[in-house]
């Protein structure tokens, strides 16, 4: 994008360019571009719920590139840093949709890069109270998962966790978004599997291989799925 391009324009631009890097591609260098020049501009233009958005979705950015590679090398520090910088700001213009976003990104840190859900779930509860009331669907979807996946494979409540899981694919699919509806079917399929609910795994994960594929995800993103349903025609046999 040029540079009379506003922060709104880069926000969103480099939005569509990490999540094409994290489901597709794997190069996060134009995103990064796009987002960091979004910062900047935001700051520029004195624009502080932009320049929040920008920081939160540099932390998304770290977090897909490290769910990408060894997580035991993960900069979490550096992440939690991004969420933490623009939850602060969020707090202060109120920006509770933003705020939940970022409340999110706190939880991803200590769930998944730390392995510290105690830590996590009191950002992923708060964060779901304010994305019900004011984040769009993918937030509350993304939310929704995360709280289910700690009752499906912490607590054990299976019930309860595929209650969230669900919720969190019907609001994936009223997004609309072929990539995050693969991925949401694989987790959910997996949760049903964990639950000891095969039949129902099984055709989820059957459905999850073919929407991956079908949305060209990349290779790795499809050998997840391939594996999980693998594992779930293992358990059938």
């Amino acid at each position: 994008m040029g540079s009379e391009s506003t922060a709104g324009a880069l926000l969103a631009a480099g939005n569509e360019a990490m999540l094409e890097a994290a489901y597709r591609t794997g190069d996060f260098l134009s995103a990064w571009q796009l987002l960091e020049g979004a910062r900047r501009r935001a700051c520029d233009e004195a624009n502080r719920v932009e320049e929040a958005a920008a920081l939160t979705r540099l932390g998304l950015l770290a977090h897909f590139a490290a769910i990408g590679g060894d997580l035991s090398r993960a900069d979490w520090a550096t992440e939690e840093q991004l969420f933490t910088a623009a939850l602060r700001i969020q707090r202060e213009v109120g920006d509770p949709a933003g705020a939940a976003e970022s409340l999110f990104g706190l939880g991803l840190v200590h769930q998944v890069l730390r392995g510290d859900w105690t830590t996590a779930m009191p950002y992923y509860t708060e964060a779901l109270n304010l994305a019900e009331s004011y984040a769009d669907e993918m937030v509350r979807s993304e939310v929704h998962r995360h709280i289910g996946f700690f009752h499906v494979f912490v607590s054990g409540d299976f019930e309860r966790g595929l209650r969230h899981l669900r919720m969190s694919q019907v609001l994936r699919e009223r997004y609309g978004d072929p990539r995050r509806v693969a991925t949401g079917t694989l987790a959910l399929g997996e949760a049903e599997l964990a639950a000891g609910n095969l039949a129902e795994a099984l055709r989820l994960l059957r459905e999850a291989v073919s929407q991956a594929r079908q949305a060209n995800l990349s290779p790795q993103r499809v050998g997840w799925a391939e594996h999980a349903l693998a594992d779930a025609e293992r358990a059938a046999a």
